[in-house]
């Protein structure tokens, strides 16, 4: 089977969440990248694209230009990457989508609301397919706790505990002139009004909805910036009440010195508990309540028909990011052939899109509102 023709908006010399994009388009041999726009600078465009081994014909200084050239061509790509900053998101999937152009975008959603509404009017008035990037949703014990908590292995759910904590924001890395990820994801201009909440919040917050099947009704967030002059939060406490009655609470840091990539989800019902780390992935605990504590490993005894289904590797061969990564792509390939051929695959109701990247931009805007009224309760 041909594989799938791809671009990718963004993601040029030095940038890091295009190199992991890339790698996670190539591990199941589904996407062969044939074109980008890489940079918003022509001439470091011009030396991704040649760096990255592509056509210069096909090498373009901006995603204009690219949508409308590659939509064309009878070879053009049928998909496109989107790894830019927060707000070029909307105009660049805006671009290739009422072209008929299939989209995978990282998150969140947009840098603001008003982006985020323009983009959910040319999603649904195109015919082409929106994925969103939230990565940890492909993590195989994740799709296990997704499955047991719908079985209702812990019944009623109570409590959701989940935390995403990093240091590397602790000191004003923006300011170096040598951080360019520093740089625009503090920039409000660039990445939106959520610093931290916007960054890695989102991702905590899609965590524990994902797992659960629970909505954000209302929250009461305090947003902090802790490095002088920084002009969005890099720490922020949120107190969560979920639809149906479920209590929860969200912490997200960038500046906790110790923690590099810490996402933590702890989900607690009437009948038991689960707990998984992103920094030790394979395992997930599950605890029935007043029994011994059980280790869930991934592709071990007792793994679900769902983690089994996205594992590459036999259990105690650790997988994590890159794979997680590379199930969402796996899945946008099933779901673009599908559509193809005039189909849907089932993989889009488990794929974050469209309605994940719209309450993900409601949950940044409710922070940062609830937090400018002194930890007021607000809703969703």
């Amino acid at each position: 089977m041909a594989r799938i023709r791809l671009g990718m908006v963004g993601g040029g010399k030095d940038a890091f969440i295009g190199a992991v994009h890339r790698i996670a388009a190539r591990i199941d041999g589904e996407f062969e990248l044939v074109a980008g726009a890489l940079s918003s600078t022509p001439e470091r465009a011009r030396e991704s694209g040649e760096a990255l081994g592509l056509d210069p014909a096909r090498s373009y200084e901006s995603f204009e230009a690219m949508a409308e050239a590659e939509a064309a061509r009878p070879d053009g790509i049928e998909a496109v990457s989107i790894v830019t900053p927060n707000h070029v998101h909307g105009a660049a999937a805006a671009a290739f989508l009422k072209r008929g152009i299939h989209v995978i975008c990282d998150k969140p959603l947009t840098a603001t609301m008003a982006q985020a509404a323009e983009l959910e009017a040319a999603v649904r008035a195109s015919k082409a397919l929106f994925i969103l990037t939230h990565n940890y949703t492909g993590y195989p014990m994740i799709r296990q706790a997704r499955e047991m908590v719908a079985a209702g292995d812990l019944g009623t759910i109570r409590v959701v505990q989940v935390e995403y904590a990093q240091d590397w924001l602790t000191e004003a890395s923006e300011e170096t002139g040598t951080n360019k990820q520093a740089e625009w994801r503090t920039d409000p201009e660039r990445s939106g009004a959520g610093g931290s909440i916007g960054d890695i919040g989102t991702h905590a917050h899609n965590l524990a909805c994902f797992v659960t099947g629970l909505t954000v009704e209302k929250l009461s967030a305090d947003l902090q910036s802790f490095v002088p002059g920084r002009r969005v939060d890099d720490n922020a406490h949120v107190m969560l009440r979920f639809a149906g009655g479920a209590r929860g609470m969200l912490w997200c840091s960038q500046v906790a010195p110790g923690c590099e990539n810490g996402l933590r989800l702890r989900v607690f019902g009437e009948k038991g508990g689960l707990e998984w780390a992103q920094e030790d992935p394979n395992y997930l605990w599950f605890t029935p309540f007043g029994e011994p504590k059980r280790l869930l490993t991934r592709r071990g005894a007792g793994a679900s028909e769902a983690a089994n289904a996205v594992s590459r590797t036999p259990g105690g061969h650790p997988e994590g990011y890159l794979e997680g990564f590379a199930n969402l792509y796996a899945g946008a390939a099933a779901a673009i052939r599908a559509a193809q051929g005039g189909g849907r695959d089932p993989v889009l109701d488990v794929l974050p899109g469209l309605e994940e990247g719209l309450a993900g931009m409601r949950f940044i805007d409710a922070c940062v509102r609830s937090s400018g009224g002194d930890a007021a309760w607000v809703t969703l």
